[in-house]
């Protein structure tokens, strides 16, 4: 990837350019790809399709890099076969921080003794779906991008259909009716990863669609469109992700047996201390945790809490923060929110987060947190 990038030092490259010209599959063109940019020795622009290009460390990279000729078999089957005689305790490839799609950060966490990262990249190397689940908050869509960065994500409700999956018949801007792959199709086609996250949200009828490709005919016939049958290239993974707490949440028999390993994701609160989180709220999220595991409370502050805490804070101040914090906990589980937090920071009562009285139009502003305008009752 790195020579032929280098070669073209002017040129802009797509994935399908570079697999044409390489001979390996979408998928292992776009995981190397990303791995190039994810050092710094490429660059990635483009909105829709992206587009690689060298940059100053290209040319360093491919001194090392190796390109197997084209009509070998694709790289991440390579890995997967020589892969069934390393030990589980060889050296990992990802220790620290990993930058996500979106920029935001992931610090890997253990899974096996290997960061859980290296974990989810050697299950897909081996092909073992996987299904993480735990409450909603707790990393597990974060975990899954920053272990792949070829990902697709079906975002799962009880609305999800086989279209959504597989592909339907939209209006094309002449006026007739083409036929769109859905994500499904494309992580196949493409040899990407693929994220069903919320999939107990989705009918099992729907899940079905599915199956096909995971067992060992790795293959699906779409009905829609002149019943084509879509065979999956090397690379192509399933991951699933499930928060057995949320109302609607079933996982079936069907589902549960098609992913083979199925981790326990929970928030790791020595992280959340780690990032300067407030260690009284972070105090307060362990303490109600404990509540729900004994199942005396129904919820508990997770990370995306305590990092949204973080931001509100920083931008509104302490008062609010902590009124926010009790605000976005379930109703039944509020008093027993605010009393915690009352008991860790040492205030006298707090509330949700609440409008108070229009202000004049001459009024100053004040500082964030220089007040608390937290009322019991309903916001307006």
């Amino acid at each position: 990837m790195a020579r032929l990038l280098a070669d073209r030092p002017a040129d802009k490259l797509t994935i399908g350019d570079m697999a044409r010209q390489l001979g390996h599959s979408h998928g292992a063109v776009r995981n190397a790809s990303l791995t190039l940019v994810r050092r710094g020795e490429a660059d990635q622009s483009g909105t829709g399709q992206p587009e690689f290009r060298a940059n100053a460390k290209t040319a360093a990279a491919a001194q090392t890099a190796v390109i197997s000729p084209p009509g070998t078999h694709a790289p991440r089957a390579q890995a997967a076969t020589a892969r069934t005689t390393t030990p589980a305790a060889a050296t990992p490839r990802q220790t620290g921080p990993i930058r996500r799609a979106g920029g935001q950060l992931y610090h890997p966490r253990e899974l096996a003794d290997l960061p859980d990262v290296e974990a989810l990249n050697r299950l897909r190397d081996a092909d073992v779906p996987v299904l993480l689940y735990g409450p909603p908050g707790t990393g597990k869509t974060s975990l899954v991008e920053a272990a792949f960065p070829d990902l697709l994500t079906v975002a799962g409700d009880g609305d999800t259909t086989v279209g959504d999956l597989i592909g339907e018949y939209t209006q094309a801007d002449g006026g007739g009716y083409v036929f769109q792959y859905g994500p499904l199709v494309t992580a196949m086609t493409e040899g990407r990863a693929l994220l069903i996250d919320d999939a107990t949200l989705i009918s099992p009828k729907v899940l079905a669609a599915l199956y096909p490709a995971m067992d060992g005919r790795r293959q699906i016939q779409v009905k829609a469109h002149k019943g084509e049958t879509i065979k999956a290239e090397p690379g192509f993974y399933v991951v699933a992700g499930h928060n057995p707490g949320v109302h609607g949440a079933v996982l079936t028999e069907a589902l549960s047996s098609r992913f083979s390993v199925q981790i326990q994701i929970g928030t790791d609160y020595d992280l959340a201390l780690a990032l300067k989180i407030d260690a009284r709220v972070v105090r307060v999220a362990r303490h109600l945790s404990r509540q729900v595991d004994l199942g005396e409370l129904g919820w508990a502050p997770q990370l995306r809490e305590l990092l949204s805490y973080q931001k509100t804070e920083a931008v509104l101040g302490t008062n609010a923060a902590l009124a926010n914090l009790v605000g976005i906990a379930p109703l039944e589980d509020r008093d027993a929110v605010a009393d915690a937090v009352i008991k860790a920071v040492g205030v006298k009562k707090i509330a949700p987060l609440t409008l108070g009285k229009q202000l004049p139009a001459s009024a100053a502003r004040k500082p964030p947190g220089s007040t608390v305008s937290a009322h019991r009752g309903r916001s307006r």
